[in-house]
């Protein structure tokens, strides 16, 4: 075989000497990689800027915006003057048109627990939590439209194109597990929130730290090998494999769509370790799924429960940021899917409701039980709030970016706290105005991140989950 130019790889790869050569050099590279990696362990993984409280993330998120005042916080001003124009903004023209008057939540607030928290009487499950729960109640919106609401809570950016939470967190800390992703977003059987795959992104840092999506619905494809490939067979090629892929990755440096790819593919290979374990819920003990209500007949409930159920699976086996979304885009064949309730405010939420409470409190109860929830943290979250007026001549609510409830529990928080309130009638944030940059702050703060020191260089800056804002909310931790 003649020689071939020293820069065309193939070529040289594919000649008996060049072969040699570069089987000799690189695998032994590569041993000599994997066996730093295996004896360095843990401390290979990224390191916190100080002593965490939390280890993991697990973000419930609730598209549509849920209505603060009729899940969360209490507002005994819309029952007095139910009926009557919102003082002072008779004339009120909110996202779609002129609002009409006040109107109280069409369910009663019960007090919970020791503190004696009132919340919906809708979720008579989520009640048992509340003395764990440091709600949030005078968050704060820069969009009061969907999409762009949905991002903003997801990324702190209001625009697509930037970092998810969860992939900052991944770029930060890696994850526990080599074998599994460090950030999973878990859809709903619905579909996806609005924007889409924005949520989960990693923006302008390097592809490997998107969310890799699943769901206990739609089992991960082509990971069981051929019956008629033999293990050693599987582990030879992967070899190879990985040999061509990172001579490919040094011939072009810096391309980080193409680290990503290879590193894909290598974490999938890995994942038939141990992702279809970890998706089995058969698994689980019959207890375990009457706690969840996975078999209920009620589908889409039964869909949300085993979806919470894998993402316990998920954080216990070391995945480090865990997305689970309850509801998806605006509508669908079968009518409204997530919790955007302009016109019937009632029967949609006595539908989302009940899908909801139930597996979210059996989730929170099954981390708590398992120890869990000592180094889990978890945040609901939804992308802004709602009017207390009723909109036009329906009996639903508009959009409401101006004050909303978000909360958070475990690892390092203070449950059984209020912080923050909207006025009287639940219109706007005016004790402790609170940010999405304040809640993410917060989050780093428990994970042991400083958010002015976590940063990428993009673009000319240094850039940030929280931007160039952001205070954590001391009163919410422990």
């Amino acid at each position: 075989m003649s020689p071939h130019p020293s820069g065309d790889f193939l070529a040289r790869v594919l000649s008996r000497r060049g072969f040699l050569d570069c089987v000799t050099t690189g695998l032994a590279g590569v041993g000599l990689a994997k066996l730093a990696c295996l004896e360095a362990g843990a401390a290979t993984l990224p390191q916190p800027h100080y002593q965490p409280r939390a280890k993991r993330v697990l973000q419930i998120f609730c598209p549509g915006a849920a209505s603060h005042m009729d899940l969360w916080e209490h507002k005994p001003a819309l029952e007095k003057y139910h009926g009557q124009p919102l003082p002072g903004e008779e004339n009120f023209v909110s996202f779609q048109g002129k609002n009409g008057n006040l109107m109280r939540s069409p369910w009663a607030f019960v007090p919970c627990g020791e503190t004696g928290k009132q919340i919906t009487s809708l979720f008579p499950h989520m009640q048992k939590h509340v003395d764990d729960i440091a709600f949030i109640h005078s968050m704060q919106s820069k969009s009061n439209t969907h999409g762009p609401g949905c991002v903003f809570m997801s990324t702190g950016h209001p625009t697509e194109g930037f970092p998810s939470a969860g992939a900052w967190c991944s770029y930060a800390l890696g994850s526990e597990n080599e074998n599994l992703p460090a950030y999973v977003a878990i859809t709903d059987v619905r579909g996806e929130p609005p924007n889409g795959k924005a949520n989960w992104a990693s923006g302008f840092l390097p592809a490997a730290h998107q969310g890799i999506m699943l769901s206990a619905q739609q089992p991960i494809r082509n990971l069981q090998t051929p019956e008629s490939i033999s293990h050693d067979e599987e582990r030879d090629t992967s070899e190879f494999l990985d040999f061509l892929n990172q001579k490919h990755a040094a011939a072009h440096p810096g391309n980080s769509d193409l680290e990503a790819r290879i590193a894909a593919y290598q974490l999938a290979g890995r994942m038939q370790l141990s992702a279809p374990e970890v998706c089995d819920l058969a698994r689980e003990s019959a207890a375990t799924h009457t706690l969840y209500g996975t078999n209920d007949t009620n589908e889409l409930k039964a869909s949300y429960a085993r979806n919470c159920l894998l993402a316990r699976r998920l954080l216990e086996q070391g995945v480090r940021y865990v997305n689970l979304f309850c509801a998806s885009r605006a509508s669908g064949a079968d009518g409204l899917l997530n919790w955007d309730a302009h016109k019937t405010l009632k029967a949609d939420y006595e539908r989302h409701g009940p899908i909801f409470d139930q597996p979210t409190a059996a989730l929170l109860t099954d981390l708590k039980q398992r120890g869990l929830l000592d180094d889990t943290l978890v945040l609901w979250t939804t992308e802004f709030g709602r009017m207390p007026t009723h909109q036009a001549n329906t009996e639903g609510r508009d959009h409401n970016p101006d004050g909303f409830t978000c909360w958070m529990m475990g690892a390092g928080v203070r449950g059984g706290v209020s912080y923050g309130a909207t006025d009287e009638f639940g219109r706007r944030a005016v004790k402790n105005p609170t940010t999405v940059w304040d809640y993410y702050a917060t989050v780093l703060h428990l994970l042991g991140l400083d958010h002015e020191r976590l940063t990428y260089y993009y673009n000319g800056l240094d850039r940030r989950l929280t931007d160039v804002h952001g205070y954590v909310i001391h009163d919410v931790v422990a």
